[in-house]
């Protein structure tokens, strides 16, 4: 399969083919599902929580972002990127929240353009790097298992994971909001 960039479309990512468009075909895909669920919304209804978790849909779209940001760096920078999950303060673990929320002075149209630029670099740095095989140790997290190694197409996957899974979680808020479905 091949993807091909618009000509006319000074911000698109490099042309992908094979492997890498597939990939990045899947991403988009999700993608679009995730943002899909803020349609027709306010700025207060994208912060407003519908059920008991912490979760609302501009915090959904902003954690995706700051995770595919992170992933991202972490294919250009190596573990240094992601930072030592180890040693997090609690200044750092209550940013981490803040990204699951819609902070005073926030927009909608701000989040989902940030989550835009976010997805053209991504599409960019995949489209261009050398080798999806080129792994590098994953960064110091109670979650990682000491000495794990993560390919280029591995981050790549977990990306697609992480977009997928928060998409659902999306669609859960969205309905307990008023009721749309992003299927269905």
């Amino acid at each position: 399969m091949t993807s091909t960039t618009h000509l006319d479309d000074p911000t698109a990512a490099p042309a992908a083919t094979g492997e890498r468009a597939d990939l990045l075909e899947s991403l988009a895909h999700h993608r679009q599902f995730l943002r899909f669920t803020t349609r027709d919304l306010s700025d207060e209804q994208a912060g407003r929580r519908t059920t008991v978790s912490e979760l609302c849909l501009g915090g959904l779209i902003k954690h995706v972002t700051s995770v595919e940001r992170g992933w991202t760096a972490f294919l250009l920078e190596g573990p240094s990127a992601l930072g030592d999950w180890n040693n997090m303060t609690e200044a750092d673990w209550a940013e981490r929240a803040d990204e699951f929320r819609m902070l005073p002075g926030e927009t909608l149209a701000g989040v989902l353009d940030a989550y835009a630029e976010v997805a053209r670099r991504t599409d960019e740095v995949v489209a261009s790097l050398p080798d999806l095989d080129a792994a590098q140790p994953l960064p110091p997290a109670p979650w990682h298992k000491p000495g794990t190694r993560w390919s280029a197409r591995r981050v790549l996957l977990h990306i697609i994971g992480e977009t997928a899974q928060h998409a659902g979680h999306a669609d859960i808020v969205r309905e307990a909001l008023d009721g749309a479905k992003s299927m269905g």
